[in-house]
């Protein structure tokens, strides 16, 4: 069904579960938490999501998004344990997991645009202008998503530091 191989089943179902936990923690926390529930349960997922890329790639572009997502993954999860970077660690960390929401979001729409429905896809090819005008849309929510959290966390000011949440 829709084309999809067992192995791109298991990319897709691997990481579907990522869209809503990072949906729900932006709209509950206004950021990705990390060191919470919903956080090391959405770790997992995207690193699922991530892994499997390489697996089905048919596309050079899927395996580096794949790797920057990883990277961007692991610093966001990481950075926020680096004492020396005081409340700059905080912001790099909502930064970093904000880009990775992005770079799953990007080709998951990409690929349910042009593969759903089934047989007839809406659209007929990533260059498509319906492809085009959501990714744009994506790219627009990112930099806005990026710039509220970012003045959040200014307004929020020292509440919570970068290692404790």
């Amino acid at each position: 069904m829709f084309g999809i191989s067992p192995l791109g089943w298991l990319h897709t179902l691997g990481s579907l579960p990522a869209i809503p936990l990072a949906l729900w923690m932006l709209a509950r926390h206004g950021r990705i938490v990390p060191r919470s529930g919903a956080g090391i349960a959405w770790f997992i997922f995207m690193a699922v999501g991530g892994l499997t890329v390489f697996l089905i790639a048919k596309q050079p572009v899927s395996n580096g998004i794949a790797s920057v997502t990883l990277v961007l993954l692991v610093a966001g999860y990481t950075v926020g344990r680096v004492w020396a970077l005081g409340r700059a660690a905080r912001y790099l960390e909502t930064i970093f997991l904000s880009l990775t929401v992005f770079l799953l979001l990007a080709p998951s729409v990409t690929e349910t645009l042009t593969r759903v429905p089934n047989g007839n896809p809406i659209a007929k090819g990533p260059d498509s202008p319906i492809v085009l005008g959501a990714l744009g849309t994506l790219a627009v929510l990112l930099v806005v998503g990026i710039t509220a959290q970012i003045l959040h966390l200014r307004r929020s000011g020292n509440q919570g530091s970068a290692v404790s949440r």
